[in-house]
Parts: C-alpha cells; sequence; structure tokens
C-alpha cells in the first residue's frame, strides 16, 4: 500500500480541531485508503476501536442507510459519551440531506468527524450554507509521479516509468493489475460509475451517449482552449447536434465529479480575471488512452496535464497566463506569490527556435517572480536570464 504521506499529514494536522474534515476527489483515487491509514495512525496513538465509529456508503452492509436520520442514529447509537470519538463516513453523498446529520454530529464536543465525497456537489449550495467555517476540504488526486516512482524503489529509469505514469493510470489500484487488458477494463468500470452514478443519477441527463461524446472531445483537447460555443459547434458539425447550454451543464458536472478540471485565463500585466479562454485538463491520463486508445497524441499537451495535476497537488491556485498576445501556460499562486510556468517536451532543435518560442512569453513579464521552464530535455539546470530550466522529472520529483 502506498502511503499518501502528505494528504496523511494533512489529517493529522486536523485531528481533534473543531472543524469537519471533507476529503473530496475522483472515485478511486485512494480516500477510502486514506481515512484506513489515518485510523491506523490514531490506533498507534492510543485511540482505541471502540472509539473509531467508520461507515462506507458504498458498501452493501450500509445500503439501508438512506436519509440523515438514519445515518445520524446508526453513529450516535455508537457513541460513547465519556471518551472522544473519531467518526468517519465515506461517500456521504449517497445519503438524503446528509448535513444534517453531519453538523448534529460535529455539534457534539467528543466527536471528531471526517467525510469524504466523490462529486463537489458536496460542498455546494445548503451544505455551504450550513457549515460555512467549520470544515476544511483536502482536495486529493490519484498518485502523483512521486508516489508512484516510490512503487519501484529499485528502478530508477525516471522516463521509462513517466511513461508508464501516464499510459497506465494514476488510479492507486490500477499498480496492482499486471495485464494492459484487465486494467482497461477497471479503467473502464471507473469511468461508467462516474458517468452513471455521479452523474447521470444525479443529474438527471437523458442523453447518456451525448454525454459520453463530449467526454470524449474533452479528453481529446486537453489543453486546448475550449469554448462552449466551438464544442458544440465542432460536435453539432460532426453529426452530434448539441445546444451551448447543454455543453454548460456537461462541462459543470464533469468538474464537480473531478473528471475534469477547469481553468480560466488572467491577463498578467493587467492583473485582471478574463471571462473567455478556458483550458481543460484530466484528472488520469491512463484514463484518457483507455478511452481514446493508443492514437497519436500531444505529448507537449499530456506533459501540460501531469504539470497542471502536480501543481493543483501542491497547492496553487492556478490561471492561464496571458501576456499580451502570447501566453504562459500556468500562473500559479501561491503563500510566496506568483510563479510563472511553461511546459514544453522539448526545446531541443538545431536552430533554438523552440526555446526562444518557450521563453518569450515569460521574459515578456517584467516583475521578478519566480519564471521556469519545464522541459523533458536532459540537461542541466539553466538560466536564461533569471528563468530557470528544469527537467520536469526532476521537478516531479523534489
Amino acid at each position: 500500500m502506498i502511503q499518501r504521506q502528505e494528504y496523511l499529514n494533512s489529517l493529522i494536522s486536523f485531528r481533534d480541531k473543531q472543524l469537519i474534515k471533507v476529503v473530496t476527489g475522483i472515485r478511486r483515487c485512494g480516500k477510502s485508503t486514506l481515512l484506513e491509514l489515518y485510523q491506523d495512525y490514531l490506533r498507534t496513538e492510543g485511540v482505541t476501536d471502540e472509539q473509531i465509529i467508520a461507515v462506507n456508503l458504498e458498501e452493501g452492509e450500509y445500503y439501508e442507510i438512506e436519509t440523515y436520520k438514519q445515518l445520524y442514529k446508526f453513529i450516535t447509537d455508537k457513541l460513547i459519551p465519556t471518551k472522544k470519538m473519531y467518526v468517519f463516513i465515506d461517500e456521504v453523498q449517497r445519503v438524503i440531506d446528509f448535513q444534517k446529520a453531519v453538523d448534529s454530529l460535529y455539534a457534539k464536543r467528543n466527536c471528531d468527524v471526517y467525510i469524504t465525497g466523490s462529486n463537489a456537489y458536496l460542498l455546494s449550495g445548503e451544505l455551504a450554507t450550513l457549515l460555512s467555517g467549520r470544515y476544511v476540504e483536502i482536495k486529493m488526486l490519484p498518485l502523483s509521479f512521486k508516489e508512484y516512482v516510490s512503487n519501484f524503489p529499485e528502478d530508477n529509469n525516471y522516463e521509462r516509468l513517466y511513461s508508464d505514469y501516464i499510459r497506465n493510470s494514476t488510479f492507486p489500484y490500477a499498480l496492482e493489475i499486471a495485464k494492459p487488458k484487465d486494467r482497461r477494463q477497471y479503467l473502464q468500470g471507473i469511468y461508467d460509475t462516474i458517468v452513471l452514478k455521479d452523474i447521470v443519477a444525479r443529474r438527471k441527463f437523458p442523453d447518456t451517449a451525448m454525454l459520453k461524446s463530449v467526454v470524449r472531445f474533452m479528453f481529446d483537447n486537453i489543453g486546448n482552449t475550449c469554448s462552449t460555443n466551438k464544442i458544440a459547434n465542432t460536435m453539432t458539425s460532426a453529426g452530434r447536434k448539441i445546444s451551448v447550454h447543454t455543453v454548460e451543464s456537461y462541462l459543470t458536472a464533469l468538474t464537480d465529479a473531478f473528471i475534469l478540471y477547469q481553468i480560466g485565463r488572467y491577463d498578467v500585466k493587467g492583473k485582471q480575471y478574463l471571462k473567455t479562454g478556458d483550458k481543460y485538463y484530466a484528472a488520469d491520463i491512463g484514463l484518457r488512452y483507455a478511452l481514446l486508445g493508443a492514437k497519436k497524441t500531444d505529448m507537449g499537451h499530456i506533459l501540460e496535464n501531469v504539470v497542471f495535476l502536480e501543481l493543483y497537488r501542491r497547492g496553487y491556485e492556478i490561471h492561464i497566463g496571458k501576456v499580451g498576445s502570447t501566453e504562459v501556460d500556468f500562473v500559479a499562486v501561491g503563500d510566496e506569490g506568483e510563479e510563472y510556468y511553461q511546459v514544453a517536451y522539448t526545446v531541443n532543435d538545431a536552430d533554438g527556435a523552440s526555446l526562444r518560442r518557450e521563453l518569450a512569453p515569460l521574459e515578456s513579464i517584467n516583475d521578478h517572480n519566480p519564471k521556469y521552464l519545464l522541459t523533458m530535455d536532459n540537461t542541466p539546470l539553466t538560466s536564461h536570464n533569471g528563468i530557470k530550466q528544469i527537467n520536469v522529472l526532476d521537478w516531479l520529483l523534489k
């Protein structure tokens, strides 16, 4: 079992704080395993099994718990008033009005509450209003490249491991599946569950085939600017007539289910957010390969997707940077301010044109915030007038 140490440390840091701990992320990214790891940690700290109440609402034995009243009664019947209790509710969105049960448990002084969910809807609307200021969200992703590599301690061929990483999937359990055919079936199962359970069933979309067509289109266009008008027009031209409104609804549902991530554009010089020019990135590149096959693809956009996920994993607020008529791949806003990232698979061409093209947007930014060019080129750390060119695998592994 891979130790998801950074996420585990987050839970540990919030232990016994008067906050509901909410772990969100795409299905099968490891949320349930994280809770198990944390429960093991609690036991090493002297917490007894009777102080831990764990309910996984995806498991058959809990299917009869359908309402918040049933959930609340099930848990409160197990509480020990004189002891500190640790309550874990996995896939809590399955219960109608679950937020009422969670809020009532939170109000009990001896309860430390942890919940997980596979849909951003979990933290919208009534729940956000009811629990405003009383929860902390831990946003979980599938395995990082560093976590993936840790599963192969004797292998230091990082370029080959990166190739496996993007093709074989970053979902933790995929590491346990040796045969490519079986792995594809596993990924197809995750995809079908997300589409049917987290999107179609919740949103009541009538046309599942159209929704899947939009997913395939978006997976085929990661890293490209995608307006809803462009998507609707392109699909309509291809014989799948769809309205802009429907596209908007589908994209919202796909981002809510964490299968896609959306980022907008930011005018670096004007210091303002722009309303057009959004891009989308996939939660797992292996899932993309499973759906689209091994067709010729833009490895630069694949790498860009991996970098985006790593910046997100590290806690940055991320935007696409508009600099005049040029573009910086990512403006990453962290605790220490802005950082700029340009991503290219390689800049090693004979005349240096690729290098000049990638550096140009960064060079046109006049502030002194850190600027990075990330590539797969095996060159030592290089500075181009203060712009650091770094091998992206070294950056992913640091």
